[in-house]
């Protein structure tokens, strides 16, 4: 007679050896294969659109060029035979498309030189201001989002609640001019406090020095990002945390006797945290484009001016490099936040 254990033990074999993990493993790549496809999809669709969508803008690139200057005619044709703008559109849109293929952006008009090189130049400051403003925004806002949800309805909720959804709904241009003059410039017996024009002073010094003077051009420009951004972390933090304090793991945990401070920290935030790293994750790309806006306010030397400075012209080709690589980087954001969702949370896998 065998017993119960006996019994079991080949069932165990066969289902260990039977790869049932397998599955789970395939259906991951499907779905990160599918994310992929869905990314490639709208990469193209944003190249056909990008080249399409500027040439509705107003103005001649030639003429615009041309100003200042005494240009014939024939000189004038010559120039837009130069730049490619006298073919026909679609030899342009075709020759755009092969170009990007080979990530060859092309010439800017104004400036003359490759596009990738003067968007390798100013990335490293938009990436400064953003990359530094996205670190502030996020951890203000898990913070005070996991305040105000563990206390609800408490007057730290209700205040900061309000200040962020305030500061949400203002536009960015308008705070970031509004703290320009407030803090830069000077109001009444406020002086200002704050460089608020470039990156750096044009006597800068060297060393630590250098840094700090720096670090003084972005406070302003850093500000305005994190008071128009922060809002959407803390709203989403208090939300989920709203929603685990109900479940019944935390009445339990809280009936064993854990401290409520251990059973926030150990056991409600962890599970809260997931749709707030999703939102970090999609927000990174939004970033960069909303730099654009505060950039020129404060004429930061980074992606936002130059593509202001191309809209003005108008520079197709910079304008086209600039607006794709910006719009890449909220695809490929969005992307990687569904997949790593997928991974963080057990209920998406096993949907």
């Amino acid at each position: 007679m065998t017993t119960p254990l006996e019994a079991a033990e080949p069932v165990a074999v066969q289902a260990a050896g039977s790869g049932e993990d397998r599955p789970a493993g395939r259906g991951t790549l499907r779905y990160a294969l599918s994310k992929a496809g869905g990314a490639l999809f709208s990469i193209a669709a944003v190249i056909v659109g990008t080249f399409f969508v500027f040439r509705l803008l107003p103005g001649d690139p030639v003429r615009n060029l041309a100003q200042g200057r005494n240009m014939t005619p024939a000189q004038l044709d010559l120039e837009r035979h130069r730049l490619g703008l006298d073919k026909p559109v679609l030899d342009q849109f075709f020759d755009f498309v092969g170009k990007t293929l080979r990530l060859d952006l092309g010439l800017s008009y104004e400036y003359k030189r490759p596009v990738l090189d003067l968007i390798g130049e100013r990335i490293g400051p938009t990436l400064l201001l953003a990359g530094t403003g996205t670190i502030l925004a996020v951890s203000l806002g898990i913070w005070q989002g996991t305040r105000a949800g563990w206390r609800h309805g408490s007057r730290f909720d209700r205040f900061s609640t309000g200040v962020s959804l305030v500061l949400w709904s203002v536009p960015t241009f308008w705070l970031g001019l509004l703290l320009l003059m407030v803090f830069g410039v000077g109001v009444g017996p406020i002086p200002g406090l704050f460089p608020f024009r470039g990156i750096e002073s044009v006597d800068a010094p060297d060393g630590f020095a250098y840094l700090l003077d720096v670090a003084s051009h972005m406070v302003l420009p850093c500000l305005t990002l994190v008071a128009v951004v922060y809002a959407q972390y803390l709203l989403v933090m208090r939300s989920s945390l709203l929603e685990e304090v109900s479940q019944d793991y935390v009445t339990t945990a809280r009936a064993k006797g854990l401290r409520d401070e251990e059973v926030r920290r150990r056991h409600a935030v962890p599970n809260a945290l997931l749709p707030t790293v999703t939102l970090v994750f999609m927000r990174m790309g939004f970033v960069v484009g909303g730099a654009v806006t505060v950039e020129y306010i404060y004429s930061w030397p980074g992606l936002g001016q130059l593509f202001y400075r191309a809209i003005e012209v108008p520079d197709f080709t910079l304008m086209q490099g600039t607006f794709m690589l910006i719009t890449v980087a909220v695809i490929l954001m969005n992307t990687l936040a569904d997949v790593v969702y997928h991974f963080l949370d057990p209920r998406v896998r096993s949907a």
